[in-house]
């Protein structure tokens, strides 16, 4: 965006409604997060466990991305080693997300298709582990990325102030390319391992019958609930590309184009995680009314 051309950019009315929608889903989600830490089965159950840190990395992502989206209305500039930090932990989440579902529809795969196995792999130890796993996962493309930027970029560049954007350190174009290949080769493993899910739990779906045909299904379309939202993600991007083309067009279109993908590519997947577990959950969905009835609903359930 043109530093001399104030009076282009995103409207007062948008940003209010980007603040409200944000407040709404950090809301819920901290009410989830309330939920999950009330019962012994929840944090000791590993889908529970993984669907809270996909609550906890929605939050960062959601106070991150509307810290920016503030500092860039009002066009405030910040010194660059905080925004460094910024985009540190924004990188890192970005992938903790979907790697996150990715484990989660694993487990679904386990519990359905080696059910004997499911206690063993699905331990609150091996959660542990899964969870340490993601983040050094998750940190791999965040380190390769900053060894690249550190290694061409100036002393004098850290020090000094301008407005926080990802462009920052995107020094040359290769930069830019190099961390979309290395993106689009975790989210093509990633939808690999969904896919392959997916088949084997169909295929037990198909042969169950009565209570266990229903349980399978159930798991299928939650499977299929991750699917969608990990696509969200990888649309995610190829924003970047599309932004970069637009502005070569007309620079409010771009400014409107960047809105709309932000409302749909990174806020809009932050509210499906709530949706396929806190109200499809049978069990979550009973103690969060539960929870929010001050308990009337858990005495109306067990009468």
């Amino acid at each position: 965006m043109a530093a001399n051309d104030s009076s282009v950019h995103v409207n007062i009315d948008s940003v209010i409604m980007v603040q409200v929608l944000i407040s709404l889903f950090l809301c819920i989600n901290f009410l989830l997060i309330a939920v999950f830490f009330m019962k012994d089965f929840f944090y000791t159950t590993m889908r529970y466990i993984f669907f809270a840190l996909t609550l906890i990395s929605d939050c960062v992502i959601l106070i991150l991305s509307d810290f920016l989206l503030i500092l860039a209305y009002f066009q405030i500039t910040i010194h660059v080693s905080l925004c460094l930090i910024v985009y540190v932990a924004l990188s890192l989440y970005a992938f903790v997300t979907p790697l996150t579902l990715t484990v989660m529809t694993l487990e679904r795969f386990v519990a359905i298709c080696m059910p004997l196995r499911h206690g063993e792999l699905c331990s609150t130890r091996s959660t542990l582990h899964c969870i340490l796993i993601i983040h050094g996962i998750s940190a791999l493309p965040c380190v390769v990325f900053l060894s690249i930027f550190f290694a061409f970029a100036s002393h004098s560049y850290y020090t000094q102030s301008s407005e926080c954007a990802v462009q920052k350190f995107t020094l040359y174009t290769w930069h830019g390319h190099f961390r979309s290949a290395i993106s689009q080769f975790y989210f093509l493993i990633m939808v690999i391992i969904i896919m392959f899910s997916y088949f084997k739990i169909m295929k037990v779906a198909r042969a169950a019958s009565g209570q266990n045909r229903k349980s399978t299904w159930k798991g299928l379309r939650t499977v299929v609930l991750h699917g969608f939202q990990l696509f969200l993600c990888l649309l995610q991007l190829w924003c970047p590309f599309i932004e970069a083309a637009v502005l070569q067009i007309n620079l409010v279109l771009y400014i409107n184009v960047r809105y709309f993908n932000y409302i749909m590519f990174i806020l809009s997947p932050r509210c499906l995680s709530p949706l396929i577990y806190g109200l499809r959950d049978e069990k979550f969905s009973a103690a969060l009314r539960s929870f929010v009835l001050c308990g009337l609903y858990k005495k109306h359930y067990s009468n």
